[in-house]
């Protein structure tokens, strides 16, 4: 069995105001209204979350509010830490851990990428040094090293409380993983998780969650029920969308949080503002609307139906 329990996951995008602070009340009623909308798994400060952009105050900050936001029954939040080095994953991680939280994502340093050697010394130091904790890897590009099911295989034996990877990569990184590291709960992206369905039990990440819960829920159901018909057509539907809706917006290449912004401002929540912070650019309001168009104009069945 996985180390970790099957789960939908989605992650909560940190609005800015015009001098970059945390527009708290706002941040705090997303919080609630993605728990309201049936998602029990969240985490706050992926690359969507804008992680990698935050001092150390303002991590603080949102880590105390997510935390008074996420307390009950039947309520899982992870927080997400990326640095440059151990020593800074740590700090940050030494302040969630004293706040409350025990769920952590963690990616690799992305100054160089890591030997071996480095891989294994920065996975037993970082969650060696929180052993009631479970963690998430996130593995991408960015870190310059995606690991594979032999590079997971070699992390099992040596780190217990490594318990998911977040993934993405469609059928062959799929395969891989499930294959050679079925310890460890994969949590793959809307195109990748069918194909992981094929090989067993693994979970969702979902981009287009915030958006639009039913479809990511129906996704996730057909995948749980191992519905191959279902699973492949609400893939397909997913493709379709995102081409239409967002493929001009993805030709620019933009960091991940300038789209999820405004994936969570498509499904309802109105006063989130695409504001990044510096250097990253966001979303022009042109983009947006024209965005929100195409969707309304096309997929209207993917909006919430309150609003529709």
């Amino acid at each position: 069995m996985p180390r970790y329990s099957q789960a939908l996951l989605v992650s909560c995008e940190i609005p800015w105001d015009e001098n970059d602070g945390l527009m708290e009340e706002l941040f705090r009623r997303e919080v609630r209204r993605t728990l309201a909308v049936g998602f029990n798994h969240l985490y706050i400060f992926g690359t969507a979350g804008e992680g990698y952009a935050v001092d150390t105050a303002r991590f603080q900050q949102i880590v105390q509010v997510f935390y008074e936001e996420t307390r009950g029954e039947n309520i899982h939040p992870m927080v997400g830490v990326i640095g440059l080095s151990t020593a800074q994953v740590v700090e940050r991680m030494q302040y969630a851990y004293e706040t409350g939280f025990r769920a952590f994502q963690i990616s690799l340093p992305c100054w160089g990428a890591l030997n071996d050697t480095e891989l294994l010394t920065f996975f037993q130091d970082v969650c060696g040094r929180f052993p009631d904790c479970q963690f998430l890897h996130y593995n991408l590009p960015r870190t310059k090293r995606v690991l594979n099911g032999a590079d997971y295989r070699r992390l099992v034996a040596a780190v217990p409380n490594l318990a998911a990877t977040k993934n993405g990569g469609g059928l062959q990184r799929a395969n891989d993983l499930m294959t050679h590291a079925p310890e460890l709960q994969h949590f793959f992206d809307e195109s990748t998780f069918p194909h992981g369905c094929l090989r067993g039990e693994c979970s969702l990440l979902s981009s287009f969650g915030p958006m639009s819960p039913h479809k990511a829920k129906a996704l996730f159901e057909a995948g749980c029920k191992a519905d191959l018909s279902l699973l492949f057509q609400h893939q397909q539907e997913v493709h379709l969308m995102c081409q239409d809706v967002l493929g001009p917006l993805l030709e620019e290449g933009r960091i991940d949080g300038a789209y999820d912004k405004l994936l969570v401002r498509l499904g309802g929540l109105d006063e989130m503002p695409l504001r990044l912070l510096s250097p990253y650019q966001c979303f022009t309001e042109e983009q947006y609307q024209n965005a929100k168009q195409v969707l309304h104009e096309r997929y209207s069945d993917w909006l919430p139906a309150d609003v529709r």
